[in-house]
Formats: C-alpha cells, sequence, structure tokens
C-alpha cells in the first residue's frame, strides 16, 4: 500500500501543472506579479476550497479593505492567505489593488514621524484596518478616518519586508 502514497505523491504536482496553465486558466490573467498583496472590495467575500461558485465557502469575510496575499490566478479566481494564514480563492471582481495594513499582535502605537522617539499620535488595537499612504523601509504611513500616522510594518499585514508602497 506504501506505494500507492508514493505514487500519488509523484502524480499529484505534475498532473496538476497543465491545468494550471490551460486556456481556460490564463484567460484571466492579470499579468501582475505574484505573490502580491490586494484587497477586499466587497461587503461580503467568501473564501471558496476552490476556482469556482460550486466549491464551499471555508470562510466569509464582512470586511472592506482587510489585505490578503494573492498567491495564484485562475481564471477570474485568485487564490489568497489571509493574516491568519487560511488559504482558499476568491473572485477578482470581490478584490482591490487598493493596498491596506491590518494591525496585528498587540495594541500598537503610530507616531508623528517614522521614528520611535517622534510624538505618538494615535493607539491602534489588532485588527484594525489602516489604508496605506506609504511604505519605504521599516515604516508605513497610514490613515483611516481623517487620522493617520507612522507604524513599523513589522506591526501588521499587507506589505513584504522593504517593499516601497505608494512612492
Amino acid at each position: 500500500m506504501w506505494w500507492l502514497v508514493l505514487l500519488a505523491l509523484a502524480a499529484g504536482p505534475a498532473s496538476a501543472e497543465p491545468l494550471r496553465r490551460s486556456p481556460e486558466a490564463l484567460r484571466n490573467n492579470s499579468g501582475l506579479a505574484l505573490p502580491r498583496f490586494q484587497s477586499l472590495r466587497a461587503e461580503k467575500a467568501h473564501l471558496r476550497a476552490g476556482p469556482g461558485k460550486h466549491y464551499p465557502a471555508r470562510a466569509t469575510y464582512v470586511r472592506p479593505g482587510l489585505p490578503v496575499e494573492v498567491i495564484a490566478e485562475w481564471n477570474v479566481w485568485r487564490q489568497v492567505r489571509d493574516a491568519d494564514g487560511e488559504v482558499g480563492w476568491i473572485d477578482r471582481a470581490l478584490l482591490s489593488t487598493d493596498r491596506h495594513f491590518l494591525v496585528t499582535g498587540t495594541t500598537r502605537t503610530l507616531f508623528a514621524r517614522p521614528d520611535v522617539a517622534a510624538p505618538p499620535v494615535l493607539r491602534a488595537e489588532p485588527g484594525v484596518v489602516f489604508r496605506i499612504v506609504t511604505c519605504a523601509e521599516l515604516w508605513c504611513r497610514v490613515e483611516s478616518g481623517g487620522r493617520s500616522g507612522w507604524i513599523l510594518r513589522e506591526q501588521g499585514f499587507g506589505t513584504y519586508p522593504g517593499e516601497a508602497v505608494g512612492n
């Protein structure tokens, strides 16, 4: 029986590759780099087990602006990973290229300048979502509801280390 497992493992990735490169899979390819961050556009978005509405919903998001990492594309479907590591598929129409930042960990301080010695301007609880204005090196300038400040990019989800955003 162990040979069946080995055979299945050997056949898995090779047999899936032609499906990813099929004309249907590539039909609505965005041409954008993978992986990349985007955010939810819709008031309600189902994270599905596969690329299609016939696949069951694994989770439902009800938070526009929530950042997700797009890790694959299949026709109009985007495979995404959320801040908790949950992976599934979302229709591209429910996503936006607008960049957002999700505060993670503990309560975080936002500063007037990208410097921990700068005056604090705001404190944000985990789960707060900000629109990213710009990111460079270790810091991101974010805003929400007319308030803005600088936060260390390692204190949230929505950017890659060292990635320039909004520049």
